[in-house]
């Protein structure tokens, strides 16, 4: 994810126990026009949980060194870790993420980090994930981890872009997968055909395409400020107990 998380709950908690290690750039991919999926090769990598994320740092030849958080995309697979960078306007660090990282270059990454906002294959429950923009790539770990362990629990995600061409892991999403059933929101431009007009997120939307309160999903919500607190408050003014809903925060970094 290409935004600075914003601490809560466990979330913004870096165990000391935890220290920066050499990520060397394998591989990468282009998820939409403004943003890219990075492969990494992490030796000493402890796993992750689904939903977790770490901090990124980069220093310069001056000696110059600054970091960031990024949601880690991918299912826990050995010693590689994929995260996925979107592009920050008059950004510091994504661009040269985005632009300047080829095959070879090492950063450094420290984590994983968080205990609240994260999926575990044990859960049986049904889940609703609810994603504004690049709050999917989280989300879209618990999706990948639940297919790599072929999880039974059901899961339905509502997925909130502005545009289609905005859309992440879009060829993905439309091959889907046994028990996942997603929907689009569109909020200024939606394809030809598309049977929702454009707007916000609304109660009809989580009616519509989420579970209903009594089924107790566990809920997680992820993107903007403004969006997870719009989404939380819909969902439990629909019943949903405060308690099964998970949020993340993300926000400009001012990077």
């Amino acid at each position: 994810m290409a935004r600075a998380a914003v601490p809560g709950r466990l979330g913004g908690v870096v165990p000391r126990r935890l220290r920066w290690l050499v990520a060397e750039l394998v591989g990468g991919r282009a998820e939409s026009r403004t943003a890219r999926t990075l492969v990494f090769d992490v030796p000493g990598w402890p796993g992750h949980l689904a939903g977790q994320h770490v901090d990124v740092r980069l220093t310069a030849e001056d000696g110059y060194s600054t970091q960031r958080s990024y949601s880690v995309a991918s299912a826990p697979d050995g010693e590689r870790v994929e995260l996925t960078v979107q592009r920050v306007p008059d950004g510091e660090v994504s661009p040269y993420l985005m632009d300047g990282l080829e095959p070879g270059d090492r950063v450094e990454l420290r984590g994983p980090v968080g205990g609240w906002f994260v999926w575990r294959p044990e859960q049986r429950e049904p889940v609703l994930l609810v994603a504004g923009g690049s709050g999917l790539v989280p989300l879209m770990s618990m999706v990948r981890v639940r297919g790599a362990v072929d999880g039974r629990a059901p899961f339905r995600l509502l997925y909130s872009v502005r545009e289609p061409d905005d859309l992440l892991y879009a060829p993905e999403l439309r091959r889907g997968a046994p028990g996942l059933d997603t929907a689009y929101l569109y909020t200024r431009t939606a394809p030809p055909g598309h049977p929702r007009p454009v707007g916000r997120l609304s109660e009809d939307d989580l009616v519509r395409s989420g579970w209903p309160a009594d089924v107790r999903p566990t809920c997680y919500v992820c993107g903007p400020t403004g969006f997870v607190e719009s989404a939380a408050s819909l969902l439990t003014g629909l019943g949903h107990a405060p308690d099964r809903i998970r949020t993340e925060r993300f926000g400009p970094s001012g990077g």
